[in-house]
């Protein structure tokens, strides 16, 4: 308990720490996934995924309080926001395609209405169109860049045996959430882009729970997310770095971050700027193909996989619900 002469603890304001209050855990992003894969009702989502009903009434109610979805009847649909946190989702595929494929290959094949062709979606500057990484950006303080008094969240070790999010239906995105979908461990990568490498500043600048922190670094480290390194042999000492792997989450970061901004109704705390062309940018989802933009409405996707008889039944599962305008 807080002695109440203690300051409270500050954390810097963060778009991408708002919109994590929001989906930060792996049952949101999950449950965002199906409504893009055509999911409406209760019992659709809950055949293709198989969380304990508690859980998904939760994460509904949830996602319904944020203005993310809303309740019409007995179905759930999308609002504006929660169709732009689509580019989310698509930043997370490309991650799970890029370094966590099985040996069967991608489980989505995206095609762009634009162009019609298939696709890979990349990540470039809104003002130049050129590519985005977490080498081409720099970051400066916008007109929302302070600190706030930390909201006090349960802090929780990290959920074991993920591999069930993947349970009915092979998913980029249920893999690249097995990873790192949790609030504590996309907070702690933030910090890493901010350029923090040791123990005891990501503790102060979190303000996390020690064994936390341990839990999510070792796990971080043995996804190949970070390695470790000695800075110092007498004491020992060891700070942590990002791997190419963890390199590429900065995409969707800054996906989170761009969200945030533009949603959730705080002036935008960080202003990034994309150093290939100089200008301050948002970043966006775009056909690799046609290199157009893209959003939840103008992608389709094909599945490269099969369904269990039972689950393939689910109008869920079929892209469009029977009877939907």
């Amino acid at each position: 308990m807080t002695n109440e002469a203690d300051p409270p603890h500050l954390i810097r304001n963060c778009s991408v720490e708002r919109t994590l209050a929001i989906v930060g855990d792996a049952w949101a992003f999950l449950i965002l996934r199906e409504f893009y894969m055509g999911a409406r009702r209760f019992a659709q989502i809950h055949a293709a995924l198989e969380p304990p009903r508690s859980t998904l009434s939760n994460r509904l109610a949830q996602l319904t309080d944020a203005g993310v979805i809303e309740k019409r009847g007995s179905e759930y649909r999308l609002t504006e926001s929660g169709k732009d946190l689509y580019l989310v989702m698509l930043a997370l595929m490309r991650f799970g395609d890029k370094h966590l494929l099985d040996e069967h290959g991608p489980p989505l094949t995206l095609i762009h209405n634009g162009c019609g062709h298939p696709f890979t979606p990349d990540t470039a500057c809104s003002e130049c169109g050129g590519a985005v990484h977490s080498g081409n950006v720099t970051y400066r303080d916008g007109p929302g860049a302070g600190f706030a008094p930390r909201q006090d969240r349960q802090q929780r070790r990290r959920r074991k045996g993920a591999q069930n999010f993947e349970r009915n239906r092979p998913s980029s995105v249920s893999r690249t959430v097995e990873v790192v979908a949790e609030r504590w461990t996309f907070l702690i990568l933030r910090e890493f882009f901010f350029g923090v490498r040791r123990y005891e500043q990501l503790r102060e600048n979190l303000g996390i729970a020690p064994n936390i922190l341990s839990d999510r670094l070792s796990h971080l480290v043995r996804r190949g997310i970070l390695i470790k390194q000695v800075y110092s042999e007498s004491p020992v000492r060891k700070e942590y770095h990002l791997t190419p792997a963890g390199r590429d989450l900065y995409l969707p970061l800054i996906q989170m971050l761009s969200w945030g901004d533009h949603w959730l109704g705080y002036p935008a705390p960080l202003i990034l700027t994309h150093t290939t062309c100089g200008r301050d940018f948002q970043p966006l989802i775009v056909c690799s193909h046609c290199r157009e933009p893209v959003d939840a409405g103008s992608v389709r996707y094909r599945l490269n996989y099969a369904f269990p008889e039972a689950v393939a039944r689910s109008p869920a599962l079929l892209g469009k619900v029977e009877g939907d305008a």
